[in-house]
């Protein structure tokens, strides 16, 4: 076999497609390869640039293939996409990839550790299970209606209610009824610890690590913001400024010119959404607390709400967090309030 410079790898849940070039651009290989087979197939091939999609599980063979020599990228699916050639097959997916990762702008995906898969697989988990918590609550809330009896709003106050309505002998409810408004009470208490659990384990993370406690130290960036921010960028080397942080995060506006007219739209919402969420969260608490002080944060925030209104002082403020955090995270430093 020829020397091959650059493999496009497709992956895939059972057979992987390979797609090889040499120097000159030539193809020189084409095979497809059963699970088992991959490692043992790249430890037989001189180290070369081996060009991946990042999805389900490529960090892990990044890892593995990298272990054997080889230069490993990984790139989003949307960047690979327009350079397949004809219809859409695993050959020339592979195709495909082996030349999207020869582009000399091409964007890369950095390859994370398992230390960093594991705690964000943590986060993963206590979002469902949140989210799941927040199903089990509306359709309690929607039960009573159905029932005639109003509870006020939050999550809390379903807490506190729901125990008195089932044992309150005199708001007519039938055995039926209050029979499964306990089963649903029951799954919220044990999704209650399951979230506590979680939180729990995180927040330990969070006192291990050198970066999340400087991560704590910014507003609005607590032990589940930090440690997810460590999980996604690591120390945020990959990006070249904060304000590339910040757009990779979907926080800066969506742009639609022509002509040489600027035309900006609302946040362009891309990327890590779990991510914008904490953050978006953070800076809401962040804007409760500064807005009445008689700072210049505090007269900033002011400003914006005066001029745009309170949601988008909110993002504006998620913004500045997170050009913060990269500071933090990238020069490797202490955060320092403004005097």
């Amino acid at each position: 076999m020829e020397t091959v410079t650059t493999i496009g790898l497709d992956l895939a849940k059972r057979f992987f497609q390979v797609h090889g070039v040499n120097k000159l651009g030539k193809v020189v290989l084409r095979k497809k390869l059963s699970r088992e087979a991959v490692l043992s197939f790249f430890a037989n091939v001189s180290p070369c640039v081996v060009g991946m999609e990042a999805c389900g599980g490529s960090h892990h063979w990044a890892r593995e293939i990298s272990k054997l020599g080889h230069i490993v990228r990984q790139m989003s699916p949307q960047f690979v996409k327009p350079y397949v050639k004809a219809n859409k097959n695993d050959a020339n997916d592979a195709e495909a990839i082996c030349e999207a990762v020869s582009r000399p702008n091409m964007r890369f995906v950095p390859t994370k550790s398992i230390e960093r898969q594991d705690i964000q697989a943590l986060h993963r988990i206590r979002d469902r299970l949140v989210g799941s918590r927040t199903a089990i609550v509306n359709q309690a809330r929607g039960l009573l209606l159905e029932l005639g009896i109003a509870l006020p709003q939050g999550i809390g106050r379903l807490r506190a209610l729901l125990p008195l309505i089932i044992e309150d002998l005199g708001n007519n409810l039938t055995l039926l009824e209050r029979d499964y408004l306990s089963d649903l009470y029951s799954e919220l208490v044990e999704l209650d610890e399951k979230v506590n659990s979680y939180g729990a384990k995180l927040s330990i993370i969070s006192k291990q690590s050198e970066d999340c406690q400087r991560l704590m130290k910014i507003p609005g960036i607590g032990p589940l913001s930090a440690t997810a921010i460590v999980a996604a960028v690591g120390q945020g080397k990959d990006f070249k400024n904060g304000r590339e942080f910040s757009a990779w995060l979907g926080l800066v506006p969506k742009q639609h010119s022509s002509g040489g007219k600027t035309k900006l739209q609302g946040i362009s919402k891309r990327g890590n959404t779990y991510l914008r969420k904490l953050l978006i969260h953070g800076a809401r608490a962040v804007m409760y607390y500064r807005r009445s002080r008689e700072d210049e944060a505090g007269e900033w925030l002011r400003g914006v709400c005066a001029r745009r209104g309170m949601n988008r002082a909110v993002v504006a403020q998620a913004n500045k967090t997170a050009r913060i955090v990269w500071a933090v995270l990238a020069k490797g430093e202490a955060y320092r309030e403004a005097a």
